[in-house]
């Protein structure tokens, strides 16, 4: 299981949520408490925002706290929104092409979890995706299949609409090609910039973790696959099967319309 955070806000240091709580997401690389795996050595990524409508990537192979570069990336990169991810890899070789987030455009996109049995879903899967985003394929994680997916069934235009039609298409997949065994499971986050999406599924209800902050000492708020300061009354955990949209200003949250 791979760890992530999503933060969204006043402009901040990345080290702010990377490297500097007491249970930042670089610590979460070594000492996970709600994975099955508590070392995420896999790689990295971070993906930020700055003067352009698209997002900056910095992206590894290395575990997150063997990069030499990344404490200086934090330090000195500021961003009001921004995504970040350390990696255990379930589906992929460890290779940058593989590492979260995945960008297209002005969106941002990273998972945490797995589809089930996917290599006998990856077949079908690619088939839902439109040709203008399957050529932008690179990695060949279900992760990035499953935001090529999302785009192809109009993110641009309506989130909501686009994480349920992929969420329903890949859960008939998985009835038609699993043997029912392996359980599709996804934690996800995802932005334009302006919004951070956030959300948790599981067929056996038993989604990866993923929590939710009230106002940071920064001003900001953050989603995070362990609290970053440790357990604690400021954060409480996403509901499963339910869409939350944080702005700067407001947290709306919808129920999604595929239940597990």
């Amino acid at each position: 299981m791979c760890r992530l955070a999503a933060y969204l806000g006043t402009e901040i240091p990345l080290e702010n949520i990377i490297a500097r709580p007491r249970h930042s997401l670089l610590v979460q690389s070594q000492d996970a408490r709600e994975a099955k795996l508590r070392v995420n050595g896999d790689g990295f990524g971070i993906a930020w925002y700055g003067h352009l409508p698209e997002p900056g990537l910095f992206k590894d192979v290395l575990p997150a706290w063997a990069d030499t570069n990344l404490p200086s990336v934090c330090r000195l990169v500021r961003s009001r929104p921004f995504l970040a991810h350390v990696r255990a890899a379930t589906t992929g070789a460890s290779s940058r092409d593989n590492c979260h987030p995945f960008a297209y455009g002005r969106w941002a996109f990273m998972h945490n979890g797995g589809l089930g049995d996917f290599p006998r879903l990856r077949r079908d899967m690619e088939a839902c995706i439109a040709d203008e985003y399957y050529a932008t394929r690179r990695g060949t994680t279900d992760s990035e299949l499953f935001f090529l997916m999302m785009l192809t069934n109009g993110l641009d235009h309506d989130p909501q609409a686009a994480l349920e039609r992929t969420l329903s298409q890949v859960t008939g997949i998985a009835r038609k090609r699993s043997d029912g065994t392996q359980p599709l499971r996804l934690t996800c986050a995802f932005s334009d910039g302006a919004r951070i999406f956030a959300f948790r599924h599981a067929d056996d209800a038993k989604a990866p973790s993923f929590y939710l902050s009230e106002c940071l000492d920064h001003g900001g708020r953050a989603f995070a696959s362990e609290p970053l300061e440790g357990p604690c009354a400021r954060w409480r955990a996403v509901e499963p099967d339910v869409l939350y949209e944080l702005t700067e200003t407001d947290e709306r949250r919808n129920p999604l319309g595929v239940q597990a």
